[in-house]
């Protein structure tokens, strides 16, 4: 089961995530953008060898913003430390304006910050349907009280019903609909990141990091996602994307972030990070 998979007794939310009219008004005041997500001064040390080295960087809301940087350069230490996988050494992760540094993953998930992995993780023996299921916040069933008193049983069924529906609405969303019936370990890589993009939005989050959700997948998949990513973005919901694909960052990112050597050594639309000698140089190479 994902990681997204959170905590029964937080109340689920059915709406896209919004911006607050504090949070808007406050953005206004100050002319400073809105930034869900602040990384501050992180470092992350395995031994001797120290993988984030300092990292400081903010997303802005409703943004699709890229991460990138060679191999070894911390991406995904960074993402790990992000959503509690890790433990930073030092630094600090703000979500939504609270210190989420050192939570576990599923009380960062309640939080509405969710992620993807590079390699997608399903109940193989489970049904396509069935995973999604189990990802919505708040159901009554997880309670053993619940489920067997009589009474209560009925409120049970009637949110199951209801989360049926929102799961085909969101499996027909991700045009995976025909696959419900399907054990999630039959599927091919793409669909299995189709999957668990899907199961994701089951969550209801108010931010996304993605993780080489294109990694192994075939264009036309991959068409597929960038299109539903675009489309979620667009009802508000705010990216932090992870991929080596050079052009996908570059056509799809409005603001990229580049790391090295586990530090930030530029941000910048895909002109100005095309266009800076220090990335040029660390990365991307004489003819980009």
């Amino acid at each position: 089961m994902s990681d997204a998979v959170t905590d029964p007794e937080t109340d689920a939310r059915d709406e896209p995530p919004v911006e607050s009219a504090d949070a808007e008004a406050a953005s206004e005041t100050t002319g400073a953008p809105d930034t869900p997500l602040r990384v501050e001064n992180l470092r992350k040390e395995f031994g001797g060898i120290t993988a984030v080295d300092g990292a400081t960087f903010a997303v802005e809301r409703g943004s699709l913003t890229g991460l990138i940087g060679p191999n070894g350069a911390g991406k995904s230490t960074t993402f790990n430390c992000i959503t509690g996988v890790h433990d930073p050494t030092a630094g600090n992760v703000y979500f939504e304006g609270e210190d989420i540094t050192g939570l576990r993953p599923d009380q960062i998930a309640n939080e509405g910050l969710v992620r993807t992995f590079q390699i997608a993780r399903e109940l193989e023996e489970m049904t396509v349907l069935e995973n999604m299921m189990l990802a919505p916040r708040g159901q009554l069933g997880e309670s053993l009280y619940r489920s067997v008193t009589p009474g209560l049983r009925s409120g049970v069924r009637e949110q199951e019903e209801e989360l049926r529906e929102r799961v085909w609405e969101t499996l027909e969303l991700f045009e995976i609909d025909h696959l419900a019936e399907e054990e999630a370990g039959n599927l091919s890589g793409g669909q299995r990141k189709l999957l668990e993009m899907a199961r994701v939005l089951m969550t209801d989050p108010e931010m996304v990091l993605l993780d080489e959700p294109l990694a192994g997948v075939n264009p036309s998949l991959e068409k597929k996602l960038l299109e539903r990513v675009h489309e979620l973005r667009d009802e508000g919901y705010t990216f932090l994307l992870v991929e080596h694909d050079m052009d996908v960052i570059m056509n799809n990112c409005e603001h990229i972030i580049v790391m090295h050597q586990g530090q930030v050594l530029a941000e910048g639309d895909a002109s100005d990070i095309r266009s800076n000698d220090q990335v040029i140089e660390a990365y991307l190479g004489e003819n980009v």
